[in-house]
């Protein structure tokens, strides 16, 4: 349950509740086909499940994508593509929490706490309750792993409980319900929604960043080495994750687009943020609206624990191979948890919160996880490809599909499916205007690859310095 708990939390919240509505403003002309996209985005989400399931049997350890790229493929691929996994999702673990507060704010406004909502909207009391959440969930990351279960497993049922209401709604209202009601409320005519022109470029641009949804299954691997019974536990939590969290995110969101039209959706996204809750919020009453905020201020709030578990581990596994500074194997005398670690990824994550208030745009933090995610989806499929070579002992250790063959089969599929998202993600990207070169999430991501070079190079030439034999330290786990 904790492991299952941990992807589910990690993959569900602003995916669920304002990626699928937002999408019609950041991906012009996609219209109808947002749930056509979903199913297609998780393709390669699938691919890359299988890849993660498939190494974690021979490599239950902490650190997961990082270990498994290092002893299966190379060990400077290993350690920039975790990295640039660790930067992406720390960004988002920022972006979440402050993206966390506005549906605060809308519980307030449903409550009629007009006061409470107008200091909500305040940047400053923004910024710092989304800071005050961070450092919550490091506190409860710090404390163990009873304590977190304790947090994650609740809130994971709180939250389809509560998004539940969402799904049955949105079934039990028809595109004409909502129609009248907006014209008996705010006097506007809508007409229930048309077919529209499929535009192929439009719908590979859309289910790119819509794989962003499936992201966050990764951090029950980085949690190996804290499982009981790994090697079946392990790839059995992650085809849970991914058949949970797909048949939600396909019932909530065609339950919301069965209700409200596709083209007042598309029309709101241009004018302003929106959100599942505020577009369900013209059909129900009050209190039902009070429910679904709180189930989508849940959502968000149960990224949190579950992503910085997922980094800080990262930091951990790169510090036990000497490629990131010994300080962060530092472990807590009491709790037994990589504390040093859990802090410096709270530390980025309100880099995250700050980026996000200033840029005012946090569309680009998910971009920049995607791009991310995506390199790191790809190298672990390229590592199926190449572990009998690089490392035939711990190749034989993989207890699941045993048969080479089907093992490289899976492995091209997910190679060459991941490189043409990334190649639609990245042209998206490039294409796309911005006010300035750094509102682009590829020149951020190389930047940081750059950055990571130099740490691998440096720490690696240290190592050898040392006398150490890296050939042999890279061959066996941690």
């Amino acid at each position: 349950m904790g492991l299952v708990a941990t992807g589910v939390c990690s993959m569900l919240g602003a995916s669920i509740n304002v990626v699928p509505f937002m999408i019609q403003r950041h991906v012009p002309g996609i219209g109808p086909y947002v749930l056509p996209a979903f199913i297609f985005a998780a393709i390669p989400a699938l691919l890359a499940a299988f890849a993660y399931s498939l190494l974690a049997t021979a490599m239950p350890r902490a650190g997961g994508s990082y270990v498994y790229a290092s002893r299966g493929l190379n060990p400077y691929l290993g350690f920039v593509a975790s990295f640039s996994q660790w930067f992406g999702l720390s960004i988002v673990i920022g972006v979440v929490a402050y993206v966390t507060i506005p549906f605060l704010r809308d519980i307030a406004v449903a409550m009629d706490w007009d006061y409470l909502a107008m200091i909500l909207e305040r940047g400053i009391f923004r910024v710092a309750l989304a800071l005050a959440l961070v450092w919550l969930f490091v506190w409860v990351n710090i404390r163990g792993a009873s304590l977190y279960e304790k947090t994650v497993i609740p809130l994971m049922v709180l939250m389809f409980v509560m998004g539940g209401v969402v799904i049955v709604a949105g079934f039990s209202f028809t595109q004409i319900d909502f129609t009248q009601v907006i014209m008996e409320k705010e006097g506007r005519v809508i007409a229930p929604s048309m077919g529209s022109e499929f535009h192929l470029p439009t719908f590979l641009s859309a289910g790119a960043l819509l794989f962003a949804s499936f992201i966050g299954f990764d951090s029950i691997a980085q949690a190996g080495g804290e499982a009981k019974n790994p090697t079946t536990r392990l790839p059995l939590a992650i085809a849970l994750t991914i058949l949970i969290v797909g048949g939600y995110y396909i019932l909530f969101t065609s339950a919301v687009y069965h209700a409200v039209p596709w083209t007042f959706v598309a029309e709101e996204a241009l004018q302003k943020d929106i959100t599942a809750p505020g577009l369900m919020g013209y059909l129900l009453p009050s209190g039902l609206t009070v429910v679904i905020v709180a189930g989508a201020a849940v959502a968000l709030i149960n990224d949190l624990p579950a992503m910085l578990l997922s980094v800080s581990r990262l930091m951990f596994a790169w510090a036990e191979d000497g490629i990131f500074p010994k300080y962060f194997t530092k472990i807590h005398p009491r709790f037994h948890t990589p504390y040093a670690a859990v802090i410096l990824s709270g530390v980025m994550a309100s880099v995250g919160i700050l980026g996000s208030h200033f840029a005012g745009n946090f569309f680009l933090g998910i971009d920049i996880m995607v791009t991310s995610m995506m390199v790191n989806f790809l190298l672990m499929c390229v590592t199926l490809l190449t572990i009998d070579k690089v490392n035939p002992k711990i190749a034989s250790d993989i207890k699941i599909v045993e048969n080479n063959k089907i093992r490289k089969a899976l492995g091209w599929a997910g190679t060459l499916v991941l490189a043409f998202f990334l190649a639609i993600h990245t042209w998206k990207d490039l294409s796309s205007t911005a006010e300035a070169w750094y509102f682009h999430s590829t020149p951020i991501w190389l930047i940081v690859m750059g950055l990571a070079s130099l740490i691998f190079y440096f720490k690696f030439k240290e190592l050898k310095n040392k006398g150490i034999d890296t050939k042999s330290l890279f061959e066996k786990l941690p």
